[in-house]
């Protein structure tokens, strides 16, 4: 993104009013909502809506229109969190690291983060086989001190949904 073309955060949260974030919350439930539905609901014209979304669009808010999958249909049934700790921490690592999970489908997050652990994945795969494939793949990629696994035995909630 140019540094310019979109206004900051701070301001865009300002001029939020009620109605963006109505459209906001039904966009989040289903993005493929006709706008003369999303308009009823939120009490707006058919254009008027489509402008807002537009605008909402424009400034970053709305990044973009997906479809989510059931991943137990697919045969990725196991969420896997893979914690990495690394006795590297400069720019030329990072951008390795940041590649190699790029570059890894499976992989759905990867996150740097404070205190003892150094970077948190997260990943789809069918099995406990398919994780370790995934595992040789990455540390075949990138050079790790230390890596341990959690898999998850229950989804007790899993949401894309922001808090509006």
């Amino acid at each position: 993104m140019l540094l310019g073309l979109y206004p900051p955060i701070v301001t865009i949260m300002r001029t939020f009013d009620d109605l963006d974030r109505k459209i906001l919350h039904h966009l989040q439930k289903d993005a493929s909502i006709a706008l003369e539905e999303l308009g009823a609901r939120v009490g707006l014209s058919r254009n008027a809506c489509w402008r807002r979304v537009k605008a909402l669009e424009e400034a970053g808010v709305i990044r973009a229109r997906v479809t989510l999958l059931d991943p137990d249909a697919l045969g990725l049934g196991l969420t896997v969190f893979i914690l990495v700790r690394t006795s590297r921490h400069d720019p030329e690592w990072l951008d390795t690291f940041a590649a190699a999970t790029r570059s890894m489908p499976e992989i759905l997050g990867a996150y740097r983060m404070t205190g003892e652990l150094d970077y948190l994945i997260r990943a789809r795969v069918a099995d406990v086989a398919g994780y370790d494939r995934l595992y040789r793949a990455l540390i075949r990629k990138v050079e790790m001190s230390d890596v341990s696994s959690s898999f998850v035995m229950e989804e007790i909630k899993e949401t894309t949904e922001l808090p509006l």
